[in-house]
């Protein structure tokens, strides 16, 4: 099966671009978007909707293949070999209205992407300092 994933590139992140193909497709697995047997972009497909060099996106799928994510197959492309996705539980139901409840209160009160994107990272990194 194709994936659904579609990279988004943020170039004022400061995150390589290699590196935030990496956490897209980490992030997919864990929200179960991507799962075993899922055959990932070619890079000439993301060079295509992104305009990232191939070469950037090859980088990418060796890292999650060095991880045991993916596995490439010669003729055929690369393909999920594992998911990261947990069994979804009532709680995370429940977290997740949580959090869009809170995420409608921050853009009421004006803050955009940006400024949401730098409250949770900071709080993520009081609450997970050894992440």
């Amino acid at each position: 099966m194709v994936s659904v994933v579609e990279f988004r590139i943020d170039r004022r992140s400061g995150v390589a671009t290699y590196l935030q193909i990496v956490q897209q497709v980490q992030q997919a697995l864990r929200l179960g978007i991507l799962v075993e047997g899922d055959r990932l972009p070619t890079a000439a497909q993301v060079a295509a909707t992104t305009k990232v060099n191939p070469n950037t996106t090859l980088k990418a799928y060796r890292e999650l293949e060095r991880e045991g994510l993916v596995e490439p197959r010669p003729g055929l492309g690369t393909f999920v070999s594992r998911t990261l996705a947990r069994p979804e539980s009532a709680a995370d139901a429940l977290l997740r209205e949580e959090l869009r409840s809170w995420m409608d209160r921050a853009r009421t009160e004006g803050l955009d992407r940006e400024d949401v994107q730098a409250l949770v990272n900071s709080v993520l990194q009081d609450r997970y300092p050894d992440s």
